[in-house]
């Protein structure tokens, strides 16, 4: 089963590194990670991919939870939340197919942000499922490369990371 984590972490040199040990240590992936600060700079969110069954997400949480600078950890799995990705696909555009790639690129409001006489590099932004869809609809054009950021999360509701209303 797929997680998504989100981690409120103090901004502080290796604890990055520390995560990712955490993670590495025990056998368990990271599909996806981002990290960045809060609107707080001494604070950053990490939003955290992974897969596993109940029992190991408890694992999971536990020890992040045992981590000096971890502040707060959420879980999203079952819970409303909106998700975003950002994808970057740089696509074949021969003479044949340029005109079905801006097509593709328009139905998903994604933006050509480079052309070569080869090429359009799309970037897309959106849900996972969505940034899905598109690569799936480009495939037979022909990727040449593709680079995803990862999901990044914030649950739904009015209650922020300290529960305020």
């Amino acid at each position: 089963m797929k997680h998504t984590i989100s981690v409120l972490v103090e901004n502080e040199f290796g604890v990055l590194t520390r995560v990712a040990g955490l993670f590495s240590g025990r056998g368990f992936n990271i599909e996806s990670l981002s990290v960045a600060p809060t609107l707080d700079p001494s604070i950053s969110r990490m939003t955290i991919v992974t897969r596993g069954d109940e029992q190991i997400l408890e694992q999971i949480t536990k020890q992040l939870n045992k981590l000096i600078d971890t502040i707060k950890v959420i879980d999203f799995t079952g819970q409303e939340y909106v998700a975003r990705e950002m994808a970057m696909v740089k696509v074949n555009a021969e003479n044949d197919t340029r005109a079905e790639v801006l097509r593709i690129a328009d139905i998903f409001r994604a933006k050509v942000v480079d052309v070569t006489s080869r090429t359009y590099t799309i970037e897309i932004t959106g849900a996972p499922d969505k940034v899905d869809a598109i690569v799936e609809l480009l495939q037979p054009m022909g990727i040449k490369e593709l680079v995803r950021s990862g999901p990044i999360v914030l649950g739904r509701g009015a209650k922020g990371w300290k529960g305020a209303e």
